[in-house]
């Protein structure tokens, strides 16, 4: 029970970080929120840095600040600083704010207009896609002002100086090299942060194929354990119960015949032992497979059938049997299935069906299909009731797995079974849409 708690609380914790690496590839870490999921020292060290920078800038233009306006700017490009991996759009929108209040201001820019590239490069890194979009926006349309604010200010200092050309046609060409040099100031951070996110989508992303690869293979082994399971539940019902039956029905036998027939009574016993230590090494070769050790007991085959139907008949069951075609040429397999059919068949219409009738078995063989077919007379004595179904389970399990199909039900007074397979299996793998549910054979059984 335990160890089911820590697999589904690993698969849940799996599944989060799976979506929150779908939600970070789609580039919406925070939507509908303004602020970032951060920790608390990642919001700290942003803080400090950027008093400390903001710090810098003006111990650096003290002396070439030419009103104290200038020191508001300082303090707003700061706080944008500060708060751009916290909230890159509310970063982008203060920054805005305090570049047009520093031309409107008429200001000469300083060091602090720099931090807005830190800005820009955080709306592409961490923003959603409309924050990242301003950010693109921003650097080209804030490249524009930026060249023109300077240009035109450049353009009214030279009209009081004299110049070799035309003070225009000189404030354009300081114009265009403004708008470059801005333009890669702010353009080259945001492509830096188009970068990283890139890569930190690329990485999430693998992260999230190799958890689902995982989550493939643990589905994988578990289906094959599954299937191994009910494998051998399926061999050791068949085991056991025939091989028991065979016994109780020997043991009854011997000791009626101990006083009256006591070479019957022997004889019984040696049928008993004999069937007990083979049903011994069918277990061991059972429980061998499950320590992934060799079988020590080789597999049923075709031709062990009629030894099965010898000790069925030892214990008073009248079985008669008509063979169709040469089995030869069938895979190990087949064969086995084959065998546990006939096998469970023939258990089940001495446990269930009525004493001294005979049950009639068709094995037909043919180059592409392999048909059984048991058919024995009920019990209507009311003393045998009705089984617990497992046999019938098994046998159409085993049908299954090999691509065939299998019925079993009444037919006026007999209980058929009619199994068709073909004599190579299709799979090896049971379809778990194929497995239906036989409570009315189990009712009826």
């Amino acid at each position: 029970m335990t160890r089911s708690s820590s697999d589904a609380s690993a698969s849940d914790h799996e599944r989060r970080v799976i979506r929150a690496a779908d939600a970070r590839v789609n580039g919406s870490p925070y939507r509908g929120r303004v602020f970032r999921p951060m920790l608390r020292a990642q919001v700290v060290t942003d803080v400090v840095l950027a008093v400390v920078l903001g710090a810098l800038v003006l111990f650096a233009s003290a002396r070439g600040m030419d009103s104290p306006l200038s020191i508001v700017t300082v303090v707003g490009m700061t706080g944008a600083l500060a708060l751009r991996r916290l909230s890159p759009g509310l970063a982008l929108t203060v920054a805005w704010l305090f570049a047009v209040f520093e031309m409107v201001t008429g200001q000469v820019p300083d060091l602090s207009n720099v931090f807005v590239a830190g800005v820009l490069f955080t709306t592409s890194a961490y923003g959603s896609r409309r924050v990242r979009l301003a950010g693109l926006l921003s650097a080209i349309v804030g490249s524009v002002t930026a060249a023109l604010y300077l240009g035109i200010d450049d353009y009214r200092n030279r009209l009081t100086i004299d110049t070799g050309s035309s003070p225009a046609q000189e404030s354009i060409q300081v114009t265009f090299a403004y708008f470059a040099v801005v333009l890669l100031l702010l353009l080259l951070p945001w492509l830096a942060g188009l970068v990283i996110r890139t890569r930190r989508s690329a990485s999430m992303s693998r992260e999230a194929q190799l958890l689902a690869e995982r989550d493939a293979a643990r589905a994988d082994r578990a289906v094959a354990v599954e299937q191994e399971r009910v494998r051998i539940a399926r061999d050791m019902h068949d085991i056991v119960a025939h091989s028991l039956a065979v016994v109780i029905a020997q043991a009854d036998g011997a000791r009626y015949a101990l006083k009256a027939d006591p070479a019957v009574a022997d004889q019984a016993l040696g049928t008993i032992s004999t069937t007990a230590r083979r049903a011994l090494g069918d277990v061991r070769e059972l429980l061998g497979a499950l320590r992934h050790e060799q079988g020590i007991v080789p597999t049923p085959e075709i031709d062990d059938i009629e030894r099965l139907v010898t000790e069925m008949r030892a214990v008073g069951l009248d079985v008669r049997v008509e063979r169709e075609g040469d089995p030869s040429g069938l895979p190990t397999t087949t064969q086995l299935a084959v065998y546990r059919i006939v096998q469970e068949s023939l258990t089940n219409a001495y446990k269930h069906g009525e004493p001294g009738t005979p049950v009639h078995t068709t094995l037909t063989y043919r180059p592409d299909t392999v048909e059984i077919a048991v058919v024995n007379r009920r019990a209507d004595d009311g003393l045998r009731g009705p089984g617990t179904g497992h046999g019938l389970v098994g046998m159409r399990e085993r049908a299954t797995m090999t691509g065939g199909t299998m019925t079993a039900g009444v037919r006026g007074d007999d209980f058929a079974v009619a199994v068709r397979m073909p004599a190579v299996p299709a799979s090896g793998q049971m379809p778990r849409d194929r497995i239906t549910s036989i409570q009315q054979e189990r009712t009826e059984r």
